[in-house]
């Protein structure tokens, strides 16, 4: 029997973004903040979110306290800051902060909470985060990082370092110091539409990018 070709089923125009966010119907956004053409994938879920301009997560994101830079690229099931829960207390389980919700008191542990918000994740401009890796509270990441798919991460990711694997690890930089001093010193990220616009062929070429835009 011979195959089925199916040459196109459902939607493949690209989504025009915008000033405004672009937010999936079946995301769940909570007490979160977003810059300029940012994007929210479906069924992410975002809480005490930040996520500057440019940026964005796709589908089946989870991110809880956590700041997001500019030009940042979150790929889909990506979770950030996921919960701990209370290694020091006899218990671990959540009904001694969630008590409300077990009927065991007439409100929830607001102390436990604000402790969890305190330990943010801090991502910088132009970062790329796999599919299905897993930051863990607390971590900062620096600008042009890149994160393997599958990765979890426990420590900071130092700027333009390339990190994968359970521990993640460093793996390389993605350019040498000189470079990617130059390119901080640009801070493109920074840039107007406009200008975006404008050096957009630049972008393409590092080397012309540098001796346009360079120092």
């Amino acid at each position: 029997m011979p195959l089925i070709h199916i040459a196109e089923q459902g939607s493949s125009a690209p989504t025009m973004l915008g000033t405004a966010p672009t937010i999936a119907s079946t995301a769940v956004i909570h007490d979160s903040r977003f810059g300029r053409y940012t994007q929210v994938g479906e069924q992410t879920k975002l809480n005490d979110v930040t996520l500057d301009d440019y940026s964005y997560i796709c589908e089946f994101g989870d991110a809880i306290s956590t700041d997001i830079g500019k030009f940042t690229n979150i790929a889909a099931m990506v979770r950030i800051n996921p919960g701990f829960h209370p290694l020091e207390r006899p218990t671990q389980h959540h009904f001694t902060y969630r008590a409300q919700q077990y009927g065991l008191a007439d409100e929830d542990d607001a102390e436990f909470f604000a402790w969890r918000r305190r330990q943010r994740v801090r991502i910088g401009h132009d970062v790329w985060i796999g599919h299905g890796a897993i930051l863990m509270p607390g971590i900062r990441v620096g600008n042009g990082a890149v994160i393997g798919s599958g990765s979890i991460v426990t420590r900071d990711v130092p700027a333009y370092a390339i990190v994968g694997g359970n521990p993640a690890r460093p793996i390389r930089q993605r350019f040498n110091r000189a470079i990617a001093e130059e390119i901080e010193a640009i801070a493109w990220w920074d840039w107007d539409h406009e200008r975006l616009q404008e050096s957009l062929d630049d972008f393409k070429d590092l080397r012309r990018f540098l001796a346009r835009h360079g120092r």
